[in-house]
């Protein structure tokens, strides 16, 4: 059943698991998070991002996403992430998206807050929920590394403060995260994610999930995170899947879609696994 972000996500909060929100830029591997959410029992937030948008147009990938997200059996939050710009999220919520992450984490401080404002003012009159984002997590490469991240994580007090002047309904924020693949093993800031939950009081987010500890997720999730974002690894593990078929004499795309569809089925369910969302639903 297609639901909100605040659907998925208070209940999570109170009941102290996170949910896995996907990105998906197929139809495989859309069918492999919703099909694995709904036999193990799990809320989940699917979508897709401005920076996918060059892979699959965001009117595109609206045609799989959002019907599948309605027929699914579980609870399936079907969200728009780093939305740059107002133009794209708006288009996002036209084109039936039930969350946006609208990302001014780069502008001023006083500039985030006032976009963002609007933002949630905006959306909250159509029932869409929103998450903002606070200092800022960069990638693990590419345009947006960061020379040292530390100069960006998110200051609890003035978490709050931005909290409270949006309205936002989740935040993410940095605290030792990146986007894409990890070189070396993360270290996260697990008191400042502690912190910030208990001023902020809404559901905080994890960008970057792909590639950190099974105990960082444990830990993270019990301070106070409850929506935690994968992608890299679910793209990995369909290109093996694609691999793994071709090793195995499959011939045609249609054979292979079994195979990268249930190697990325393994990795949601090991996720979802992880985060304690499994039977929540």
């Amino acid at each position: 059943m297609l639901v909100t972000m605040n659907d998925v996500l208070i209940p999570a909060k109170e009941g102290g698991y996170g949910v896995g929100f996907f990105n998906a830029v197929t139809l495989e591997q859309a069918r492999a998070v919703i099909e694995t959410a709904e036999e193990l029992r799990s809320p989940v937030m699917i979508g897709t991002a401005d920076g996918l948008n060059g892979f699959v147009p965001l009117k595109e990938a609206a045609y799989f996403l959002r019907p599948l997200a309605q027929a699914a059996s579980v609870p399936v939050a079907l969200h728009y992430d780093h939305g740059y710009s107002f133009e794209s999220c708006m288009d996002a919520v036209k084109n039936g998206f039930t969350s946006i992450m609208f990302d001014c984490s780069t502008l001023p401080y006083e500039e985030n807050i006032r976009s963002l404002a609007e933002m949630v003012k905006i959306c909250h009159a159509m029932g869409i929920t929103v998450e903002g984002e606070l200092g800022h997590v960069g990638d693990n490469e590419g345009s947006g590394k960061l020379e040292k991240p530390s100069d960006y994580y998110t200051d609890p007090q003035v978490a709050l403060d931005f909290v409270q002047r949006t309205g936002v309904d989740a935040l993410a924020i940095a605290v030792g995260n990146a986007h894409g693949d990890y070189k070396f093993p993360p270290k996260l800031d697990f008191e400042r994610i502690k912190t910030i939950s208990g001023l902020t009081g809404i559901p905080l987010v994890l960008h970057g999930g792909s590639g950190l500890a099974d105990d960082d997720f444990r830990t993270a999730v019990s301070l106070g995170i409850s929506k935690i974002n994968i992608f890299t690894d679910i793209d990995k593990a369909g290109r093996n899947g694609l691999k793994q078929a071709i090793d195995e004499g499959a011939m045609v795309m249609r054979d292979m879609l079994a195979y990268e569809r249930n190697a990325m089925k393994a990795v949601v369910a090991e996720k979802l696994t992880l985060f304690g969302s499994v039977g929540k639903a």
